[in-house]
């Protein structure tokens, strides 16, 4: 399991309205994202338009590309556009990924197993 965290930035006076379509996410695009790997994804928003994503995955390559092949991302890719700065190409295209500096868990587990 690889964990995958990214940044967009949404355009100004867009946050309300991103927000709000990520309450109400189309059922079919949450099967699309379950059904291609993507587990325990979250997204949380900084008030100047800050996005944050975080899920998990067993093959980042590989759930892009299903959700890349599913007409329902097509879709919400485009319902989403507007709401993005510098949105020439889908969101899920022009993920920024952060790298990973700590996590309590690994280190919990070697320290745990660490030999004495």
């Amino acid at each position: 399991m690889t964990r995958i965290c990214f940044e967009l930035q949404v355009k100004p006076g867009h946050l309300d309205a991103y927000r709000a379509s990520h309450a109400a996410v189309w059922p079919e695009m949450l099967e699309a994202l379950e059904s291609t790997g993507w587990r325990n994804y979250s997204i949380f928003t900084r008030p100047d338009g800050l996005v944050i994503g975080y899920f998990e995955t067993d093959d980042l390559a590989a759930s892009l590309a299903g959700m890349a092949a599913t007409e329902v991302n097509a879709r919400w890719q485009e319902a989403m556009a507007d709401h993005f700065i510098d949105s020439a190409l889908p969101a899920d295209q022009t993920f920024e990924y952060l790298s990973e500096a700590f996590n309590l868990g690994d280190q919990l587990t070697r320290t745990r197993t660490a030999p004495a």
